[in-house]
């Protein structure tokens, strides 16, 4: 397991484009004061907006089947067949 790099409030002061700017490359630190950890500054995670179809699928595959009715049924939708 990789271990974050520390960085002092007074580093993340001081160095702030920097450190930013690795954050949002995706790398993410440990924050200290007076030498005790207080926090970690990590990146967000982003969504992917379009999976391709054939990543779809493979995720699909596994998946229970659907009583199509029990979900309608559920869903308060108010569909009726």
């Amino acid at each position: 397991m990789t271990t974050q790099p520390e960085i002092t409030q007074r580093d993340l002061r001081n160095r702030s484009k920097e450190i930013m700017d690795a954050v949002e490359n995706g790398q993410a630190f440990t924050v200290t004061r007076d030498g005790h950890r207080i926090g970690e500054l990590i990146p967000l995670r982003r969504r992917r907006q379009f999976v391709p179809r054939q990543e779809f699928a493979a995720m699909s595959r596994g998946a229970p089947a659907i009583d199509l009715d029990a979900f309608r049924a559920d869903s308060g939708c108010g569909h009726r067949p």
